[in-house]
């Protein structure tokens, strides 16, 4: 074949860049306003059982959190990023994960922690190996924990006064207590009944103690629907990591049918849609493939049962996301797919 018939490509038409080679019209800034839309129903939800202070806590911790950002940045001599809007989530979320009674300067300190010990120290957004929400929130459970752990009972009239309520035990700190003599699965639900627990449907709107956006458990599960539609997470995790919390929890209700053990009251209480919904599925400290997401769910499952179930706090599941973020690198090792050609 002579040199003249050999066609050599345009040189000019070939572009190179760097992986993923693959875009959608999806931003961080997108993203993380589309969590912040998703996440509002379960604050508006807040804000009616637990007063406006509800809505004062979750604003300022995310006003903290964007000015803490700021002055890390600029400390940092960085470009300043903060209307990407993932200072905002992580205020919202910390503030969504706090009680309404919590001091002003506690949403200071856990938005300095949130900020500066769970994002800004690893180099800021995307090198951040824990979920800064929770950093924020275990740093102040730690530190205060007789504030973290003070309730109020929902005024239960809509925007009212918190100072109007009483003080009262979270759904998981009362089945945590529960007589586990109760053999019978309908003298178990009695029991529940007669201690003055929530019922199931009080559970499911929210009309019951807690931190201000684990309560309203169907605000929490429409915006978690919304989010798994719109493609911002994976579907696996909520699903395995609620899946996991049910089957463990009926497993051991089979063996002793209590009220400590009821599936439904684990599943409904305490953080577990919030945490399932909202931070294991961080796309920055989870798993990057399917499997990996899978068993991450599973493990935090797993740990939320073990820790609530005989542990001696009544909730794990901040404790269970923050283990499990430590484990992400070692499951995308094992879970990892083979490269094309090997």
């Amino acid at each position: 074949m002579s040199e003249q018939t050999i066609k050599m490509p345009d040189t000019s038409q070939l572009v190179v860049s760097s992986s993923p080679h693959y875009h959608d019209r999806d931003t961080v800034r997108k993203i993380m306003f589309k969590v912040i839309g998703a996440l509002t129903p379960a604050a508006l939800a807040s804000v009616y059982y637990f007063g406006w202070r509800a809505f004062m806590v979750i604003v300022l911790c995310m006003v903290a959190c964007a000015a803490f950002e700021a002055l890390f940045t600029r400390m940092m001599k960085r470009e300043l990023a903060i209307n990407d809007g993932s200072a905002l989530l992580t205020g919202m979320l910390l503030g969504m994960n706090l009680p309404v009674t919590v001091p002003i300067w506690m949403c200071l300190v856990g938005s300095f922690a949130a900020i500066g010990l769970g994002k800004m120290v690893y180099g800021g957004l995307g090198g951040n190996p824990f979920n800064p929400a929770l950093v924020g929130r275990v740093a102040l459970l730690v530190g205060c924990p007789a504030a973290m752990t003070t309730w109020v009972k929902p005024v239960g009239c809509g925007f009212a006064k918190w100072v109007d309520a009483t003080t009262g035990a979270t759904p998981l700190a009362l089945i945590a207590h529960c007589d586990a003599t109760t053999t019978a699965t309908r003298k178990a639900v009695e029991a529940v009944a007669s201690a003055g627990y929530p019922s199931i449907m009080d559970l499911f709107v929210g009309n019951c103690g807690g931190s201000l956006g684990e309560t309203c458990a169907v605000a929490l599960i429409i915006g978690g629907i919304f989010l798994i539609f719109q493609n911002i997470i994976r579907w696996q995790v909520p699903v395995f990591y609620i899946g996991t919390v049910a089957a463990f929890t009926g497993i051991a209700y089979a063996f002793h049918p209590c009220a400590h053990f009821n599936p439904i009251l684990h599943i409904l209480s305490g953080g577990l849609m919030l945490g399932a919904f909202y931070m294991a599925t961080d796309m920055v400290t989870t798993p990057l493939n399917r499997k990996g997401s899978v068993v991450f769910a599973v493990g935090c499952g797993i740990l939320t049962c073990v820790i609530r179930l005989w542990g001696s706090y009544p909730e794990g599941v901040s404790f269970s996301i923050l283990i499990m973020n430590a484990l992400t690198p070692l499951i995308d090792k094992f879970t990892a797919g083979r490269p094309f050609g090997k």
